[in-house]
């Protein structure tokens, strides 16, 4: 039976997709895991692999397509087999009947989620687009979904909304940027709103730090082919201080609050158009080589927009740091589900008291930005001073 290739959900809150390219021609023989198509979500470029094995046939989409997640867009099909004229496929099974797994199944649920609203109003509605059309005061009953069924999504509303500005106004709308900018400006305003935020901020002697880097810099780069920076040395700390305070390495959920069994830290970059923050997997376990060897390769495939699904998930705690453009001191917005952040500043000599006398020191001023359903003052506090100590004798703590 032939196997339906699917426009995959590989985020939180998508409704579409844009096909970048087909890796393989229809007519091709492909294998479960063979590289099928590139797709682009808000944050990545991402590649797709093959969910069967067979012949690539009924290809529906073409790049630069934008594809609601769920439809149909191409076949697997056996030798001889043609494929079937019918996209729709059983939410949750292949056209073969066998269960989804990965991409394919993720799309199923998010279709699965949509509301449906009476006859009068829409078809149905994803509940993005619902609180969307909230947020824009656009009225529901005007617009016209483009999804599948006629169903409503948030591209739907924005279009709407926008479309209203234009009526209003003597002149275009401002442009509202990149994907990635318009998911950080979503994102950063719903956790601004709904998140209870509250900053704890301590200056740290980096004396050590430099002394670490300096000492490590030179073997790092003969053992791992890789320039070690500052942020690799307190990836490596604030992941060993994590292991140590769980509940500040825990996240808000429906029920409440879970501690994470691992230590990911999520790492931010500038990339054009916005930021993302791609995840070191394990950081409290990994040596500091393997952390340096990883940051650089997620900053290669960020400055390229080659960053997996993989790479961007699962992260339990965020390190931005700004120090490498002279800023000293900044707060940054936590990323639920997360706790909590870390904004560092740059490395800055300052006049500081030293046993009594004034003496200028290397100083770092660290901004641990909170989420107070999850972590109380005490507890942010107990995690700096630990992590202050540990930045004081880092080539205690780490090892290549």
């Amino acid at each position: 039976m032939a196997i339906s290739v699917v426009m995959p959900a590989l985020e939180m809150a998508q409704e579409t997709g844009k096909l970048i390219s087909w890796l393989k021609k229809e007519g091709d023989s492909v294998a479960t895991g063979d590289p099928l198509l590139e797709i682009e979500t808000d944050k990545a470029v991402m590649e797709i692999e093959s969910p069967g094995d067979g012949i690539l046939a009924g290809v529906k989409a073409a790049p630069g397509d934008e594809v609601p997640v769920g439809q149909t867009i191409a076949w697997i099909v056996r030798a001889g087999e043609a494929p079937p004229t019918d996209e729709t496929v059983e939410a949750g099974k292949t056209e073969s009947g066998r269960k989804m797994t990965g991409p394919s199944r993720a799309a199923a649920t998010t279709h699965a989620v949509s509301e449906t609203l009476p006859a009068s109003q829409a078809a149905r509605i994803s509940p993005k687009a619902r609180r969307l059309a909230g947020e824009h005061g656009v009225d529901l009953a005007a617009v016209r979904g483009s999804g599948p069924g006629g169903e409503i999504l948030a591209s739907d509303i924005l279009a709407a909304a926008e479309s209203r500005k234009s009526s209003h106004a003597a002149t275009a709308p401002a442009n509202s940027g990149s994907a990635i900018a318009r998911l950080m400006a979503e994102r950063t305003t719903q956790s601004w709103t709904t998140v209870p935020h509250f900053f704890v901020v301590l200056d740290v002697v980096a004396e050590a730090l430099n002394e670490a880097r300096q000492r490590l810099g030179p073997e790092t780069e003969k053992s791992h082919a890789v320039k070690l920076t500052h942020s690799d040395l307190l990836v490596a700390l604030v992941a060993r201080v994590l292991a140590n305070h769980p509940r500040m390495n825990a996240s808000w959920t429906e029920d409440g609050v879970r501690e994470n069994a691992e230590v990911n830290i999520s790492v931010a970059m500038a990339v054009e158009g916005g930021v993302v923050a791609p995840v070191i997997k394990n950081a409290n376990r990994i040596k500091l080589g393997e952390i340096a060897a990883q940051r650089q390769a997620l900053t290669e495939r960020a400055r390229t927009s080659k960053l997996q699904l993989a790479d961007l998930s699962r992260g339990t705690f965020t390190i931005s740091n700004l120090g490498m453009f002279g800023v000293d001191s900044f707060t940054a917005i936590v990323i639920p589900p997360q706790a909590a952040i870390l904004a560092v500043g740059a490395i800055v000599e300052r006049v500081v008291a030293f046993h009594g006398t004034p003496t200028i020191r290397p100083m770092i001023t660290l901004t641990l930005s909170n989420d107070h359903r999850v972590v109380d003052g005490a507890q942010a506090a107990r995690f700096m001073k630990a992590l202050a100590e540990t930045i004081g004798d880092p080539l205690k703590h780490l090892s290549l």
